[in-house]
């Protein structure tokens, strides 16, 4: 091999990330011993042990991490030279992925997807849903290209713009003393057991910041893992909780014994934006989507 190619480094880079020759494979669209062979051809023209083969598993050497690390740099640089060259032919066209964090993604998306189609029908619009640091994770490795999650996070190497604020809503078993009331008050959830979703969740953050203003105490012997379970848990009677606005909205609006309330003024809000790395190549299509959802998510 007389120079580094770039498939033989997206080889690495997939069983770096599958610790599995066969996955890896699979992942790349080649047989397993192509992938094998190519990637030992690489060590050969290296010098050095890569991964560690072992049955049913692969682990790399530290060599291997080092080198997966520029890979990965490589690859998303090579990207980018493919993506500005279609960007110049139609700035408007070819496949962008974007991600969207589980509390935005299930309520935003129905909103704004036909628009989107309709109003870019030459974009292949890919979609994933992630929790906000592997959002950024992927973000910042290439694997993504925007993401849309709550302001504000960590921007090292990305830019951002806003997209729309959200109010918080308060989700009350049906039978609850809260129901009567038109509009609730902070105040008013201060003795209140509050419901949460688990670690990682941004919106945990955001509703923890925002009830511990009256000393509102998480019900510490539940996480819920999405805010349908969060719902179903209010219908119980097991607490309270807080859902963005979009989450009470429409079918999501009438779940069988929970009731919604509104805060009165001022009402607590999470602001949601788009991230995208600062070296990116698909900025008018990027731009064309922030102005859509801008226009629909409301």
């Amino acid at each position: 091999m007389s120079d580094l190619k770039l498939k033989d480094l997206r080889y690495l880079v997939a069983v770096a990330d599958e610790r599995h020759f066969g996955r890896a494979a699979q992942r790349s669209f080649v047989s397993q011993p192509t992938l094998s062979a190519q990637l030992k051809k690489l060590e050969d023209y290296l010098g050095v042990q890569l991964v560690e083969r072992q049955p049913g598993h692969v682990t790399l050497t530290d060599a291997g991490e080092e080198i997966v690390a520029r890979a990965r740099r490589i690859l998303e640089a090579s990207d980018e030279v493919v993506a500005l060259a279609r960007a110049h032919r139609d700035p408007l066209a070819g496949k962008l992925r974007m991600a969207l964090i589980p509390t935005i993604g299930p309520y935003l998306l129905p909103r704004v997807a036909r628009e989107i189609r309709k109003s870019l029908p030459r974009l292949e619009l890919r979609l994933y849903e992630y929790q906000t640091a592997e959002l950024l994770e992927k973000l910042r490795t290439g694997e993504i290209d925007l993401g849309v999650l709550a302001l504000p996070v960590d921007l090292e190497g990305l830019d951002s713009c806003a997209l729309y604020d959200e109010a918080f809503t308060v989700a009350l078993p049906e039978n609850h003393r809260l129901a009567k009331k038109q509009t609730l008050k902070l105040d008013d959830l201060k003795e209140e057991p509050l419901l949460l979703l688990e670690d990682g969740h941004c919106l945990r953050d955001q509703a923890l910041e925002v009830c511990s203003r009256v000393g509102m105490q998480e019900k510490q012997d539940f996480r819920a893992t999405s805010l349908e379970t969060l719902r179903q848990m209010v219908a119980t009677g097991a607490g309270v909780t807080l859902l963005p606005e979009l989450a009470s909205r429409g079918p999501y609006g009438s779940a069988r014994g929970v009731v919604l309330r509104p805060f009165a003024r001022p009402t607590p809000v999470r602001h949601v934006g788009a991230v995208w790395r600062k070296t990116t190549a698909r900025k008018p299509a990027i731009d064309a989507i922030c102005k859509l959802i801008r226009e629909h998510a409301t």
